[in-house]
């Protein structure tokens, strides 16, 4: 049996209410860990270094385990399977694009932040139109369902970036 949601799992599950955000919520909840990855950056860590790359993998572990954690509740407090307002997904898929970037992607400010864009736009495209299997992947059951197409966006961006990479 489904408990309500608290004040605090909904905080989380939308990405501290970028779900309520309008419109494209998933887009909101995409932004969090680009803002990261940007100040990570001015800071002076390599964007392929051992922070970042650390920074980027507990950003993607604590908002996957919020939408598995409590996808049923929010999918019951909120009445949809995939509901708007849960936007954890697409800030832990963001954030799994943002642990593998390519190498040499961030060498230069300019190509940091063409490559921070890059991986934006690559991973809303593939999280909006959800290439096979992702779209399949929503069937799982419960905060899997909400979860794994995401993560599977992620995967074809990062592939795309490293694709880009080696053409330009």
């Amino acid at each position: 049996m489904n408990r309500p949601l608290s004040p605090a799992a909904a905080n989380l599950v939308t990405t501290f209410g970028l779900g309520f955000r309008r419109p494209a919520s998933g887009t909101w909840g995409s932004l969090p860990p680009v803002v990261v990855a940007a100040a990570l950056l001015v800071l002076g860590f390599d964007g392929q270094g051992a922070v970042f790359t650390l920074c980027m993998a507990i950003l993607t572990g604590l908002f996957s385990g919020m939408c598995v954690r409590f996808g049923d509740h929010a999918a019951s407090a909120f009445g949809r399977s995939d509901p708007s307002q849960v936007v954890a997904d697409e800030t832990a898929g963001m954030a799994l694009v943002l642990a593998f970037l390519p190498a040499g992607s961030t060498d230069t400010p300019l190509l940091a932040a063409l490559t921070l864009a890059l991986a934006f736009v690559a991973f809303r495209v593939f999280d909006i139109f959800k290439p096979w299997p992702a779209y399949a992947l929503e069937r799982a059951p419960g905060g899997w369902g909400i979860l794994l197409d995401d993560l599977m966006a992620g995967v074809y961006a990062i592939v795309s970036l490293h694709l880009a990479a080696m053409v330009l």
